[in-house]
Order: C-alpha cells, then sequence, then structure tokens
C-alpha cells in the first residue's frame, strides 16, 4: 500500500464518522457520567488496542490537554505480571474479566477496544460487565465481529481497515478527552 492509499483509506473511515455520530454522542454521556459520579473507566485491548487502552487512562490519570484533578481509569493490560498470572492461571480468554469482578464496582464502565471484535477476551469482558450489571462501549471494526451488539454501546467504525479504525478510536479517544477536559474544570 502507498502512502497516498493508507491516508485515502484513514480519511475515509474518519471522513465517515458522523454517520455513527448517535452512538458518539451517547458513548461520551456515559463516561462523562461515569467519572462525575466518581466511577472508573476499567479499559482493555489487545495489541495495538492494549496501547489505546493505556493511552486514555493516561490521559485521564494524567492530563490531556489541560490540569484539571486526576480522573479514574485503569488500563487493564498494563500489568504484565497480573496478566501473565491470570493467562497462566486462568486461560488467556480471562485477562480482562477476571480483573473487571475483581476491581469494578457498582457505576463503573467497562471500555474495549477492538480492531476485529473477535478476540475471546474482549468477548468475555464485555460478558463478565453485563454480568455485574455495568454498562460498556465497544470501540470496533470491521462490522464488529462477535463484539457487535454486546456492549451498552458500540461505536463501528465504517470501513474493513483494521488500521484505519485504530486510527479512528484513538481520534475518538481524543474526542472524548476533549470533552471531559471541558467538563471538569481546573
Amino acid at each position: 500500500m502507498t502512502l497516498e492509499a493508507a491516508v485515502a483509506e484513514t480519511t475515509r473511515t474518519l471522513q465517515a464518522l458522523p454517520m455513527i455520530r448517535p452512538a458518539i454522542d451517547r458513548a461520551g454521556e456515559l463516561i462523562l457520567a461515569t467519572l462525575q459520579r466518581g466511577g472508573k473507566l476499567l479499559i482493555c485491548g489487545n495489541g495495538g488496542s492494549a496501547a489505546e487502552a493505556a493511552h486514555f487512562a493516561t490521559e485521564l490519570v494524567g492530563r490531556y490537554a489541560k490540569t484539571r484533578r486526576s480522573l479514574p481509569a485503569i488500563a487493564l493490560s498494563s500489568d504484565g505480571s497480573l496478566v501473565t498470572c491470570i493467562g497462566n492461571d486462568f486461560g488467556f480468554e480471562q485477562i480482562f474479566a477476571r480483573q473487571i469482578a475483581g476491581l469494578a464496582k457498582p457505576g463503573d464502565l467497562v471500555v474495549v477496544l477492538t480492531s476485529s471484535g473477535n478476540s475471546g477476551n474482549i468477548l468475555a469482558a464485555l460478558a463478565e460487565a453485563k454480568n455485574l450489571g455495568l454498562e460498556s462501549i465497544a470501540f470496533l471494526g470491521r462490522g464488529g465481529g462477535k463484539a457487535k451488539s454486546i456492549a451498552t454501546v458500540d461505536l463501528i467504525m465504517p470501513g474493513q481497515s483494521g488500521a484505519a479504525a485504530q486510527e479512528a478510536h484513538l481520534f475518538l479517544i481524543h474526542y472524548f478527552c476533549e470533552l471531559i477536559d471541558a467538563a471538569f474544570p481546573s
């Protein structure tokens, strides 16, 4: 793929985001309501999506564009010792669900990121959120995969490119951070 083709693919995906505007608005409302009532975000993904989960948590606990109070968020893929313990003792599919079971409180929000929507550990995380009565947001790509319609809100990126979906996920993370910065004064 040429640079021009890659830019065009990502541009098409980003330009199509207004098609899912109702889901984006609902996800923003859920994130803000969770943080405003003192709940935390439990965020997870695999590979590049794990990096995006850590990025989102960093923007909340640290800061995004302005200094405001620290907000509670945990990237569930960031503790290598915990992930390998759970993977070894309970299986890789349980690495996020087990953490949600142990860390979540009523009023928390589970956020999953996956470009395929078919990862067993993401599906188990969404099932555990539902089991605990927690709301959830799924950042998805490629039509949503098996994860489609499990979360409270699906953010299914338009198009079939996994890379463009991840780039759109990061764009939306930053968009939500803008909303958060506006809602929580310095």
